[in-house]
């Protein structure tokens, strides 16, 4: 059934949906455009017409008959359109290049120093999206080439204020506290953006890639910190100011007076997180530097790392605890650097099935990421084409990118 009009879309913006309909498969006619967006078909016509006669779209032959007449179906002609996306870490970063429906057509990776600040990492990260969105459609990937890059979306490693599209008093990023990301990727590309906390895209991106589904869910990254995301019917939930999910920064007894990045002490990411158990080995003389040099040490079973990243584990779990008791969510998924450990993970699931109420986990589903390292990228991309078509995607009504 269609949805109720809403109010009249400026031209550019409702060209830009029907192309996410259209590329995505989700309509193939100017009455499924209509029926999806929930405006007049008259409008639809004139917009279809207007992007015809401009080659954005083309029609392609007659599509299935409902009753009388066999619609024309709509295609966009050369692409099927691609969606930009960006997961950046601390010393690198990871692009895609989606097509409508998640589907990741391409990947890479480059590395940087999120500590240069905004400018010179933006700068290099648009500059490989080009490079790999044009390896992908055969253009350059930028705004006169077609419409291929279709729109935006980058997670970063710390709160962000979706509204503003900017990090608010992120830990380790100099210079990028109220930095407008998402104005910057849209001049810089030339199509809509979204910016997104790195938990909360994962979040996303694992609700939706298991078999098993659940309508609740918990994702938790533990990589060089801690964080997590929250989703309740399908939907992502934020919180009052957006910072849901933010468990890395929950005091427990095992941190004790040890500073932490945020200013206060004894939080959770002094004791289970991967800067946390580099700090640990250095404090016994092993010569590591970042949470790989840690996996390393692990997966060749040193007895001192591995005993050490078991206890971080029990750490998080006993945190998780509090989480699944109070949330009763469907399933708890795992990802982050840290949870490709067997000792890490083994920890955490027998500290919430020992720790929590057997209400809360007689169903719960404890698992490990599903997509990986490409989790972010498919969870970024689902809230952008949530963003560019708000009422397809997500249940959330949405203004979208500016």
């Amino acid at each position: 059934m269609a949805q109720p009009p809403r109010p009249r879309v400026a031209a550019a913006r409702l060209e830009r949906e029907i192309l996410v309909l259209v590329s995505s498969g989700r309509a193939r006619s100017r009455k499924e455009i209509a029926e999806s967006l929930g405006i007049a078909p008259s409008t639809v016509s004139q917009r279809v017409q207007a992007m015809l006669t401009s080659g954005e779209l083309e029609e392609t032959g007659e599509g299935a008959s409902s009753g009388g007449r066999r619609p024309r179906s709509l295609r966009v002609p050369g692409s099927t359109g691609y969606l930009g996306v960006v997961d950046v870490g601390g010393t690198h970063a990871r692009l895609g290049v989606l097509r409508h429906g998640g589907e990741l057509a391409a990947t890479t990776e480059v590395a940087l120093a999120v500590a240069d600040g905004p400018e010179p990492v933006l700068v290099q990260v648009t500059a490989a999206l080009r490079e790999l969105a044009g390896s992908v459609g055969g253009g350059s990937g930028g705004p006169d080439d077609g419409g291929r890059l279709l729109g935006a979306g980058i997670s970063l490693p710390g709160p962000v204020d979706v509204a503003r599209r900017a990090l608010d008093s992120p830990s380790r990023m100099p210079g990028w506290s109220g930095f407008d990301v998402g104005s910057w990727l849209e001049d810089a590309l030339g199509v809509p953006a979204v910016v997104e906390n790195d938990a909360n895209a994962m979040a996303v991106g694992e609700h939706f890639g298991h078999a098993r589904r659940t309508h609740h869910s918990v994702a938790v990254k533990a990589g060089s910190a801690i964080g997590a995301g929250i989703l309740v019917d399908d939907r992502l939930y934020r919180g009052a100011g957006g910072a849901a999910g933010d468990i890395t920064h929950t005091r427990i007894p095992a941190g004790g007076d040890t500073p932490c990045t945020c200013g206060n002490r004894g939080c959770l990411e002094t004791v289970a997180s991967g800067a946390a158990l580099v700090r640990l080995l250095r404090e016994q003389g092993y010569d590591v530097e970042a949470t790989a040099d840690v996996i390393d040490l692990v997966r060749d079973a040193e007895p001192v790392a591995t005993t050490l990243t078991r206890t971080a584990g029990r750490h998080l779990g006993a945190a998780l605890c509090t989480v699944v008791n109070f949330f009763n969510p469907g399933a708890v998924y795992l990802g982050g650097a840290l949870s490709t450990l067997e000792p890490f993970v083994s920890a955490i699931r027998s500290q919430i099935y020992e720790g929590a109420h057997p209400l809360m986990t007689r169903d719960l589903v404890i698992a490990p990421s599903a997509l990986g390292a490409d989790a972010n990228l498919v969870g970024v991309g689902r809230l952008l084409e949530d963003a560019l078509v708000p009422h397809t995607l997500l249940g959330t009504p949405t203004e979208g990118p500016r």
